[in-house]
């Protein structure tokens, strides 16, 4: 199913005992919508918390990507990355400098904590390069009804970013291949500075784990509204969902439902879990590959799908920025069995602005991806790779599978795991228009009767 529709506002609530009795259907459908709107900002507060106090006004180096389970699903690995989490609120601001990156794709991303975009910097994310930004924090909230300050008018400047919540937080994305490799990236990196400047800022407002108990995730969620207030025009979406009592105006409490209720929010929670993680959400599969559906990382009220892009793929920009496809295997589904060989012939390199890479992860029981643990440590294939083969009219052979190919196919394998599945993820950083106008599209990947012969070097 591609989105559920939001249920009629009109819902009958009647207290009894001092706990409030709903009809089932409406708390069950209240429940899934519930959950699914806040649970960007459940993965962003985890996110936050994880980088701890240092990551407070100041960039911190993410992991490297590696085997297992990490802090977010299908890591970048031909990557470095820094975040850094902006406390702008109470009219604050922030000064960020981004240094020159010319020669290697670096860019600084900023988004609130809904997930959205609010601009991509740097000389490698077509637009204003290098040089300082000022991101300015929203305007201040006085008296009960959340009136907001008007701003004082004032020139339009190129280089202001206003913020949309009182937290922005800034990701950092440098390639880590290429000449000098990780430590010129890590140069690069830790050239990104940011100084913020805010009074009477308040602490980070706690998360919980995405698959914490109803009670907690929704009492954690309602925190983050109040931190992160949501737009004015979301006003019908929380009447829509009064039954829950989360928003911007509730208290949500878990004692406040009767046991008769207690059901029908899990029920209502595990439908959403359900929609989060299918993540078939693009425009549809074409020749072997899935698209992604327009409007990632500037959401509207497609609750449905800020929701999947937070479960897969935190921190993603805008499609211009960083085109994500996901390949589909022949039965149909996005995850391939682990086990055989397979081969995809790509026409020639994606064509990018920046780098491109082919990754490959294995799928965890909830539908996350974390990279496999293979003899070469090797995760992805990509532009960055010196060892990539191509064949004299520039097509690209990647050979995925358990076992080493062999021969010149080596420098052009994909381990893949024994047991289980895996998904093959493409990522083409500043993709090029005819790319993006899927003008050039990678053909579908091949299921091979047996491993390929190895090949002469």
């Amino acid at each position: 199913m591609h989105r559920r529709a939001f249920l009629a506002s009109s819902v009958a609530l009647a207290s009894q005992a001092g706990r409030v009795r709903a009809e089932t259907d409406d708390l069950r459908a209240a429940a899934r919508e519930g959950w699914l709107y806040s649970l960007p900002l459940i993965e962003t507060a985890r996110r936050r918390a994880d980088a701890g106090a240092a990551g407070i006004d100041a960039f911190v180096p993410g992991r490297r990507a590696e085997p297992g389970p990490g802090e977010v699903s299908a890591p970048e690995p031909d990557l470095l990355t820094a975040s850094a989490w902006l406390n702008v609120g109470a009219g604050g601001a922030a000064r960020l400098r981004v240094p020159d990156t010319t020669g290697r794709y670096a860019s600084v991303t900023l988004m609130d904590m809904y997930g959205n975009v609010l601009g991509v910097f740097g000389s490698g994310a077509r637009g204003d390069g290098g040089g300082d930004f000022t991101i300015l924090g929203p305007p201040a909230r006085v008296g009960v009804a959340g009136y907001t300050v008007p701003e004082p008018r004032m020139p339009t400047l190129r280089r202001v970013v206003k913020a949309r919540t009182p937290w922005v937080w800034a990701l950092v994305r440098v390639q880590a291949s290429g000449e000098g490799g990780a430590e010129a990236a890590r140069g690069l990196r830790d050239a990104f500075q940011v100084e913020v400047k805010a009074e009477g800022a308040r602490a980070p407002a706690p998360s919980v784990a995405p698959n914490a108990g109803w009670g907690d995730y929704f009492f954690a969620a309602q925190k983050l509204i109040e931190e992160n207030p949501p737009p004015a025009y979301e006003a019908d979406f929380f009447r829509r969902i009064a039954p829950l009592q989360l928003g911007a105006a509730g208290g949500f409490e878990k004692a406040r439902f009767a046991d008769a209720d207690l059901d029908q929010i899990q029920a209502g929670v595990g439908e959403a879990r359900i929609l989060a993680a299918d993540l078939q959400a693009g425009d549809g599969v074409e020749a072997g590959w899935s698209w992604p559906k327009a409007g990632v990382g500037d959401y509207g009220q497609d609750f449905l799908l800020r929701a999947r892009t937070a479960f897969s793929a935190l921190g993603a920009p805008t499609t211009d920025q960083l085109l994500t496809l996901r390949a589909a295997p022949p039965e149909g589904g996005l995850a391939f069995a682990a086990g055989p060989h397979y081969r995809l012939t790509l026409p020639g390199p994606p064509p990018v602005d920046g780098l491109w890479t082919l990754a490959l992860y294995e799928v965890a029981p909830d539908g996350r991806l974390f990279p496999t643990a293979n003899p070469i440590d090797r995760y992805a294939l990509g532009s960055g790779a010196s060892s990539l083969r191509r064949r004299p009219a520039g097509e690209i052979d990647v050979w995925i599978g358990p076992d080493d190919p062999g021969g010149a196919h080596t420098s052009n394998w994909l381990p893949s795991p024994t047991v289980g599945r895996f998904a093959l993820t493409l990522r083409a950083y500043l993709p090029k228009p005819e790319l993006l106008a899927r003008q050039y599209r990678p053909p579908p990947v091949e299921l091979l009767a047996r491993a390929p012969p190895p090949s002469r070097r």
